[in-house]
């Protein structure tokens, strides 16, 4: 898969993805991280891309020119790159801004099944709407919150997307069984030692019984789920015997308060 982003600071982006998981994923040629520095299609002497914004206002604008520019030069390079065929393509562009959707695993999922994916990163108070609306396919957002630009919420999804690729995780199974898997969180994790200051492993992953460690991690995981993120509960797949369990802990644990 190739990610590809339009960024003013290049460097900020291959510094934060060319180590650990990713960066050995970029090694074996899994994934490759192209980025285009849009300070490079600007027309300025001083290659200055922003300006102040018409109507007045804090801050300062960047411009449609020298992004688009920079979006052309990057869609003909993929085209080049591609067979016959790709003359109207247009590949899915996700704008990282806080009025985008939630960046979720699912919408991870989705990115993960492209060839190529396009993340613009803006700064300062916003990129002029008019090249937003030509190139943007995705708004994508990945909390509530403001940064100084694009870069950080770029490299997060790189990295939720990157390791769904076959191969990028040593152990492929691992993105199959974690957190927000059929919108349920992980069950709790252990190694050794068997004991800690006292705490030890629960009984059951000592047994090495296989089905009934699934069955206790699948009810941690709707245990943990209720009580941590009970929002995701309303989309998880839970059968007829977990929502039953479901129903008895939350009982339980109401009886339980008010004692």
């Amino acid at each position: 898969m190739n990610f590809h982003v339009l960024t003013l600071f290049p460097d900020m982006i291959m510094q934060g993805l060319n180590t650990s998981i990713i960066g050995r994923a970029i090694e074996k040629g899994l994934i490759s991280i192209n980025t285009i520095n849009i300070r490079d299609f600007s027309e300025d002497k001083h290659k200055r891309v922003d300006d102040y914004p018409y109507g007045g206002g804090a801050g300062m604008v960047i411009k449609a020119e020298p992004v688009y520019k920079a979006y052309e030069h990057l869609v003909n390079q993929i085209k080049q790159s591609r067979p016959e065929g790709f003359a109207e393509y247009k590949p899915r562009l996700i704008y990282a801004t806080p009025q985008g959707r939630v960046f979720s695993q699912t919408m991870a999922e989705e990115f993960a099944r492209l060839d190529d994916l396009i993340i613009l990163c803006g700064h300062y108070e916003g990129i002029d709407e008019r090249v937003l609306e030509l190139i943007v396919t995705d708004n994508v957002s990945i909390g509530d919150y403001v940064l100084t630009g694009g870069e950080l919420p770029a490299m997060v999804m790189i990295d939720a997307v990157a390791r769904l690729i076959p191969g990028v995780l040593n152990n492929d199974i691992s993105s199959e069984f974690e957190s927000l898997r059929d919108n349920l969180l992980e069950y709790p994790q252990y190694t050794r030692p068997e004991l800690f200051m006292g705490m030890k492993v629960p009984e059951v992953l000592l047994s090495g019984h296989h089905a009934n460690i699934e069955a206790w991690r699948r009810e941690q995981s709707i245990i943990r789920t209720y009580e941590r993120r009970p929002d995701l509960l309303e989309k998880a797949p839970l059968n007829k015997a977990e929502s039953e369990f479901l129903k008895k802990y939350i009982n339980q644990s109401q009886s339980d308060t008010e004692q």
